[in-house]
């Protein structure tokens, strides 16, 4: 059996976080979304690793903004979507959905997720049960649509949603508080979704991290998790419409939420 995981979180700029995974079988370690180069090779001294792959979710500047500096230091090779090669500084190997990588032994799933971006992945360790989803999921929220559909969303969360219950959700960004205050707003009658938020107002008094969460907590919680919920549907006045449609409006009130 492979040795664990370790997962270093790495808060950066206002409200990212950068991932590092390290295989202490192998040394094998990657950097999931480096925003900064800095943190990430301060990180890598401190704990004596030596950086093996960069993972790009997707394109935007704070979740590849440390690519090229981490790769001129390091030698590691550019992972992400081979379709996005033109916006992927530095990249070096291109996937696509259905392919598989291995961090030593540890295999990772290339999971297409289009809808906050078009070409945007997630990696995902089944042995491990990890997900590294960029700006797909949040904690209590999802990615605003700034190139793809609603229904690309849609879709791209429903394959998430077949990952077992137990699988831990490392999101890029610290967004639960705000998504917790809309979470509530159309929800406002789950038990779960109440019980978390009162826990996150209190994490995030003390600077604490809301990040990981699971995906088990997410479906008891997340509102665009949970187009199928009556209570819900009812309470933004969609009752019985097509899961698609409600989820469409769901992201519309966000976008419009203050």
């Amino acid at each position: 059996m492979s040795a664990m995981l370790k997962v270093l979180q790495l808060p950066v700029l206002d409200d990212n976080y950068i991932y590092l995974i390290h295989d202490p079988a192998s040394g094998a370690t990657a950097v999931v979304d480096p925003a900064l180069a800095d943190p990430v090779q301060d990180a890598l001294n401190r704990h004596g690793w030596q950086l093996t792959y960069i993972f790009n979710t997707h394109h935007h500047s704070d979740h590849t903004g440390g690519n090229l500096t981490l790769k001129q230091r390091t030698g590691c090779k550019i992972i992400a979507s081979r379709d996005d090669k033109a916006r992927i500084p530095g990249l070096d190997t291109g996937v696509q959905d259905g392919d598989t990588l291995l961090l030593g032994e540890h295999p990772v799933e290339i999971m297409a997720t289009p809808g906050h971006t078009l070409h945007h992945i997630v990696y995902y360790f089944p042995h491990d049960n990890l997900l590294f989803c960029g700006d797909t999921l949040f904690a209590m929220g999802c990615g605003r649509l700034f190139e793809g559909s609603a229904r690309q969303m849609w879709e791209s969360l429903q394959k998430i949603k077949r990952l077992p219950p137990q699988t831990q959700i490392y999101c890029a960004h610290e967004y639960t508080q705000a998504n917790a205050r809309f979470a509530l707003s159309v929800d406002p009658l789950n038990p779960a979704l109440q019980q978390r938020a009162e826990e996150t107002v209190r994490l995030r008094g003390k600077h604490l991290p809301t990040v990981p969460s699971d995906l088990q907590t997410e479906l008891a919680t997340n509102p665009f998790l949970r187009e199928s919920d009556p209570a819900l549907q009812a309470s933004i006045g969609l009752s019985g419409k097509p899961q698609v449609e409600v989820f469409t409006h769901l992201r519309q009130l966000k976008d419009a939420f203050v």
